[in-house]
């Protein structure tokens, strides 16, 4: 069973960063089709991995430069047993694209990891359905046993933790945190928000926490925020409430579009970069806990390398 390397990046003083939008780099600025939105598939080719490689070294440099940590993610957001059934693999394929996901991580971590930027290799797990809409509905239970599949992969990998990302309901991110509980292996759980910064169910994000937290015994190490634009949830923060003490990490949308919009979209709206960082300066100014910071839809290597060159100064109020 893995055993993560690193202290996870929680309460050490020290920002980790996360890339940005793989996805919507691949599609909007590299012009590489991924049907289903999935990246995993270009596991399966030599060009494809170069590509990773490439994309994951570039994130890389800014780390080390910002004498930042750094969170490999896998492209196994889409890796589940619904989406690939959507893309024609079948479970024994899924789980040799996971393996192979880490073993690629590995493999940039061993050629460019320094001291003083330690890199995490993280599963990434994706919604059952739609990381914007609250269409799959399941219990706890049915979560649980759904991901576990997946979650199960990762711990008989090198994976230090596991990663579940654009969750859209509390019941997935329980689920999914029992699950990677049962296997074992740490995970982190980050929850898709709307303009109004409540998760596409309605739901408030401290409501949210709060009931993973007393559903699962507090089992994920963190939280995050992910896939809206830093003013959507800017103001339902409290400071000094205990509930956000849970939440260390952001990955934001570059476009200030609700989901709708964005779905609509043809083309890539990535904001102000600079603006970017700015924003997240702010927040991290006032909330040190958040020490995890990269990016979402519509953000690339410019976005999160503004955020680590405003936010570096803010590193040592979080120790």
């Amino acid at each position: 069973m893995a055993k993560y390397r690193h202290d996870l990046p929680i309460g050490k003083g020290k920002q980790f960063l996360l890339d940005g939008g793989l996805e919507t780099t691949l599609v909007f600025l590299d012009g590489i089709d991924l049907p289903c939105f999935a990246s995993y598939p270009l596991i399966a080719e030599t060009s494809g991995r170069t590509r990773l490689r490439d994309y994951y070294r570039q994130y890389a440099n800014i780390a080390i430069k910002a004498d930042a940590g750094f969170i490999l993610e896998s492209v196994g957001w889409r890796a589940n047993a619904d989406w690939g059934a959507e893309l024609g693999h079948n479970a024994e394929d899924l789980a040799a694209v996971n393996r192979e996901s880490i073993r690629l991580m590995e493999e940039v971590r061993a050629q460019i990891e320094t001291d003083n930027t330690p890199m995490v290799l993280s599963g990434c797990i994706g919604p059952r359905g739609d990381g914007y809409q609250a269409d799959t509905a399941m219990t706890i239970e049915e979560a649980r046993d759904y991901h576990a599949t997946q979650i199960n992969t990762y711990a008989e990998t090198a994976a230090d933790i596991v990663t579940a990302m654009t969750m859209t309901n509390m019941e997935e991110g329980a689920g999914i945190a029992i699950a990677a509980k049962q296997a074992g292996i740490p995970s982190v759980i980050s929850f898709t928000v709307e303009t109004d910064g409540k998760l596409p169910t309605g739901q408030s994000l401290k409501e949210a926490i709060m009931a993973v937290d007393e559903a699962s015994g507090s089992a994920p190490a963190y939280f995050m925020i992910n896939c809206a634009h830093p003013e959507h949830f800017a103001d339902i923060l409290e400071p000094g409430a205990p509930w956000m003490d849970r939440l260390k990490g952001i990955r934001a949308n570059a476009s200030r579009m609700s989901h709708e919009e964005l779905d609509a979209c043809t083309e890539l709206d990535d904001g102000d970069p600079e603006e970017f960082g700015t924003l997240h300066a702010s927040l991290t100014s006032q909330y040190p806990n958040f020490t995890v910071l990269g990016g979402c839809c519509g953000t690339d290597h410019r976005h999160v390398g503004e955020v680590f060159a405003k936010c570096a100064h803010t590193a040592s109020k979080a120790a």
